[in-house]
């Protein structure tokens, strides 16, 4: 039976709040690219740092550590 995939903060590979962390986890990516997409959103749109703040309180921590 596959196992349902679901996203989480990482508490291992953070900087800030880990979401970049589960993100790359996610969808199997290194989380650097993710955090460079975060910043270039922050700099270009200016909607990175919105984006990384609601995310941060919307995805839920690593129940598994």
């Amino acid at each position: 039976m596959a196992e349902i995939k679901r996203l989480y903060r990482s508490r291992k590979d953070r900087i800030l709040g880990g979401v970049c962390g589960g993100m790359g986890k996610y969808f199997g990516v290194d989380p650097v690219l993710v955090r460079l997409l975060f910043v270039l959103l922050a700099f270009g749109a200016g909607s990175g740092i919105l984006l990384y703040l609601v995310a941060w309180l919307i995805v839920p921590e690593d129940p598994k550590g």
